[in-house]
């Protein structure tokens, strides 16, 4: 079945009023926000602006204030300091008449252990003024099969899904989306690509945290990395990703454990090359031809062949780490 329901107009993705972007002030405007939770300053002076019928993806490590900053938008918490405005709304203020223009997706699901999954979205739907057809939406995710089946006794994947049901069966103007594809199969997580994608066609807004560096990547308008409570770094993917002509990339996998010191020496100064994984060597500088002939010419010293060889951009995942560091956090 396709994205459309029976009741849209043939322009509608998922029904929703198409609403024009250009039109609309920011769905989303955080300025110097702050909370504290004793001595720990979670968010610290954060400014983010979500433009109307965009996406932003807000990205950071864990403990990066990503979870508190959304809360306090959607109404949940209160800030310590700053201004926060909400489809132009305070959520601390008129967090009821916010919610009902608002769709959540915490991550995790959230459904009570017994209910079904016919039930669960049918009663969120009663609490709607224009629902979307609730056994449609449930088509559409793959969960018409599981419409009797205990929210308990879901995969986490369907609970993922029945959760996204249950944020977009009101018709929200803005959907907040908190790891949307964890634990999906790739069927899963593509469906769910395209969702927002009809989402952004209806001139929905959302705000989504991911910590998949592609799914940022693929999904977003506007990304902001945060860490520290801070915005470290803020702007499309590919102003983010822009290549710097000194910091490029040339990879290939030949067999592993080569002695990389001497493709070192034979490289211009300044080059830095690595086993960056087992058999998958990385190159990093100025890649000209004269670098992809020096590769190449090594490997046939050595008696091997360089397969997979590519000349690649920064991915969001090598700027987000470059940002906030590659240790594990808590």
């Amino acid at each position: 079945m396709g994205l459309t329901p029976p009741s849209a107009s043939p322009e509608d993705a998922l029904g929703f009023p198409v609403v024009s972007p250009h039109a609309q002030t920011p769905a989303v405007v955080v300025s110097g926000l702050v909370k504290r939770y004793g001595s720990k300053v979670a968010v610290d002076g954060l400014d983010l602006t979500l433009d109307s019928g965009s996406v932003l993806a807000l990205l950071g490590p864990n403990g990066a204030g990503k979870t508190t900053t959304v809360e306090i938008c959607e109404g949940f918490r209160s800030a310590d300091a700053g201004s926060v405005r909400v489809l132009g709304l305070d959520p601390a203020t008129e967090g009821d008449a916010l919610r009902a223009r608002i769709g959540v997706m915490p991550q995790g699901g959230g459904g009570y252990p017994g209910v079904r999954a016919d039930e669960l979205l049918n009663l969120i739907a009663t609490c709607a003024a224009n629902p979307l057809d609730p056994a449609w939406l449930l088509d559409v995710l793959g969960l018409s099969g599981a419409v009797r089946t205990p929210y308990k006794r879901l995969s986490g994947g369907q609970q993922q899904r029945l959760s996204l049901a249950c944020a977009l069966v009101g018709r929200p103007e803005l959907v907040f989306l908190d790891e949307p594809t964890a634990g999906m199969d790739p069927q899963a997580r593509r469906l769910v690509w395209e969702l927002v994608g009809a989402l952004r066609s209806d001139g929905v807004s959302v705000l989504l945290t991911t910590h998949l560096m592609d799914e940022a990547e693929a999904l977003a308008d506007q990304v902001v990395i945060v860490d520290a409570g801070r915005v470290v770094a803020e702007g499309t993917p590919r102003e983010l990703t822009a290549n710097d002509p000194d910091d490029q990339q040339l990879r290939f996998r030949t067999r592993p454990g080569l002695d990389i010191s001497l493709l070192t020496e034979a490289l211009p100064e300044g080059l830095r090359v690595r086993e960056a994984t087992h058999g998958g060597y990385l190159v990093r500088g100025r890649i000209d031809p004269q670098v992809v002939s020096t590769v190449t010419s090594w490997c046939a010293q050595q008696g091997v062949l360089a397969e997979e060889l590519t000349v690649a951009k920064r991915s969001l995942e090598d700027v987000f780490l470059e940002l906030t560091g590659r240790e594990l956090r808590s």
